[in-house]
């Protein structure tokens, strides 16, 4: 049992192919929206290696067309387990550009469908981001925030608290305004940019802040700050302990 799969995203930005393709190409771009650290030795047949908790992915790069096109993916596993991601750049006039995303591959197993919907909502809301990204914060460099709350065993109530911790009367929507507040700083005033089933995503002045549905696990906080001078622990010390305050 599995299942081949493609999902594709596309969108017009106020960006220039420049200014994506250092996004989509680069280790600090892909940190600035993404998930964990990544590093890119860039060329046809360099390597885009990952880090998101224990997980290290390394994908080959294969097709590398500066501006305009960027394709990488892992070689299929022995249980035929394969993703490739493909990212399309066009120029317009303006300033302006449209990014395609195309990810395919393949999912073993017999519960293939609960690792699709985790994977395609979880897609969305990179896609989103990035979109998010060269829109609002073009030019800067995030530190990548990744925290793990408790497991979490009904849904719609996690998401149902969460809302309540922003300051609002139900789950996330898109466009709410909420307000964020971590022991012993500022409150974040800011903006809900995605909801889907699996995550929800907010943008502050200087931060994208996105709340994931563990595949079988907990809540994981994903952020974004563009905060100069950010420290990623302090950063993810202090949203774990939000997070375990909201959800324990």
């Amino acid at each position: 049992m599995g299942r081949e799969f493609e999902q594709s995203e596309v969108a017009e930005v106020g960006a220039t192919p420049e200014q994506l393709w250092e996004a989509i190409a680069t280790g600090p771009g892909i940190d600035s929206w993404f998930m964990g650290r990544t590093e890119v030795e860039g060329g046809t047949g360099g390597v885009v290696r990952g880090a998101f908790g224990g997980y290290r992915p390394e994908y080959r790069i294969r097709e590398w067309d500066p501006l305009e096109k960027f394709v990488y993916g892992s070689d299929p596993a022995p249980d035929g387990r394969k993703i490739a991601y493909e990212f399309l750049i066009e120029g317009r006039d303006g300033g302006s550009s449209v990014i395609r995303c195309v990810t395919s591959g393949f999912l073993p197993g017999d519960d293939w469908e609960d690792e699709f919907e985790a994977m395609t909502g979880g897609n969305a809301m990179f896609f989103r981001t990035l979109v998010e990204y060269v829109t609002h914060f073009a030019g800067r460099t995030a530190v990548p925030v990744t925290a793990f709350g408790p497991p979490v065993g009904d849904w719609p109530a996690a998401w149902a608290r969460l809302g309540t911790a922003l300051g609002l009367p139900a789950r996330p929507a898109e466009g709410d305004r909420v307000r964020i507040s971590l022991d012993g700083r500022a409150p974040q005033e800011g903006v809900v940019y995605t909801v889907n089933d699996q995550n929800a995503g907010v943008r502050t002045a200087d931060a994208m802040i996105r709340f994931l549905r563990g595949f079988r696990g907990p809540m994981i906080a994903a952020h974004h700050v563009f905060t100069p001078g950010a420290d990623a622990e302090e950063e993810e010390k202090a949203w774990s302990d939000w997070l375990g305050h909201v959800f324990g």
